[in-house]
Order: structure tokens, then sequence, then C-alpha cells
């Protein structure tokens, strides 16, 4: 059996929903993995000097944590994160070759400029449509109460408005826009520089078999 025939379809939606798919829940299982860290993270960061003390590290942030809140808060916030996980990055990873398709139907070319821009849109776009989630995650992971994420939602839009979730959107946007483009355009480059230099061939597997019998 050929290599082809393992391979997604090619253009509709089975591809489109194989690409949202597959980038989507690797990004889940990666957030479901490092989530406690990036609780630390936001606990450390949350520290002001002279306030509740000196400034303490990572590893006395977990004691704490696990001592007074208990294991399971190293998960505050896991609901949205993981929903963000889910949509950011099958956005972020899905848009990107619909988004050279079209500076490649545009401009007719797709050259490590337009790749650049790909990713930059695609990077923007799914974190201004996942910013809120971003918001209740770390204002999940700042409280020491158990209340839920629509309870941190309610008092968000109660207390500061319905623009109160996509604060911090725009540094968000031009993070996340530099960071697709970087990741993306330079796979996609060194991708067809193994494409081109190599016996290697986009979606055989076999070919890697080849490559390494030379």
């Amino acid at each position: 059996m050929s290599g082809d025939a393992r391979s997604p379809p090619r253009g509709g939606a089975p591809y489109a929903l194989y690409q949202f798919g597959t980038s989507g829940a690797a990004v889940a299982v990666a957030t479901a993995v490092t989530h406690p860290l990036d609780v630390i993270k936001i606990r450390l960061q949350m520290q002001l000097a002279g306030q509740r003390g000196n400034l303490v590290g990572m590893g006395a942030i977990f004691t704490q944590m696990v001592e007074r809140e208990g294991p399971r808060s190293l998960y505050l916030g896991f609901a949205p994160a993981l929903t963000r996980s889910l949509i950011y990055g099958g956005l972020r990873l899905g848009l990107y070759e619909p988004c050279k398709h079209v500076c490649s139907y545009a401009f007719g070319s797709t050259n490590f400029a337009f790749k650049f821009a790909s990713g930059v849109v695609a990077g923007a776009l799914a974190t201004a449509l996942t910013n809120p989630m971003e918001v209740l995650k770390v204002r999940s992971q700042m409280s020491t109460s158990r209340i839920s994420t629509i309870g941190v939602m309610r008092e968000i839009v109660s207390e500061e408005g319905v623009k109160a979730l996509w604060k911090g959107v725009g540094p968000a946007m031009v993070r996340a826009g530099c960071l697709t483009a970087s990741q993306m355009a330079t796979y996609d480059e060194a991708k067809q520089v193994l494409l081109m230099w190599t016996p290697l061939e986009e979606g055989r597997a076999a070919s890697l078999e080849r490559l390494v019998h030379l």
C-alpha cells in the first residue's frame, strides 16, 4: 500500500477537520501535562515585594500551594485552559495553511515572507478569539477560592463589563502572531529544503527508511 493511501485527503471538509482536530488535540495534551507549571508561574508573577514577606521561588510556591490549598490547586483554571488549548491550538495551526493558500492565490507566491505573514495572521486571529478563556484561566489561577469558571466569568462581567474578557488582547495577539509565524514559517521552509535535497517525500513514511539506508 502506498504512503499516499494512508494520508488524509488534501482539501475539503475532512482534511480541514483533520488539521484542526489533530493540532487542537496535540496542544490539549501538552496543556494537561504542563498546567501545574503555568499555575506556579502565575503565582510567582503575583508576588509583591514587601507586601507578604520576601519573594520566594518556584519550589517554595509549589510547597505552599500543596500544603495550604491541596494538590488540586495545581490545576486551578484547568477547564478554561483546556478549552482555550483545543480552540487556540486548532485555529493557530489549522488556519496557517488556508492563509498560505490565500497568499498563493492572491499574489502567486508562497515565499518565506508570505509564510511568515500567514503565521502572523493565524496566530493573531486565534488569540483574539480565545482571549476570554485566557483571562478566565489567569483569574482562576490567581484565586485561592474554588469558584467555578462560570462563577469567575459572571464576576468579571458584573464588576468590569464584557470588555474585561479581552484585557491584554493586543500584546497577546502580537506575541502569538510572532510566535506562530516564526514556528510555522521556519518549519515550512525546513521541510521544503528536506524535500528538495533528500529522498524524503511528503506523505510517504517509507521515504524516511530509504534515507536512513543511504
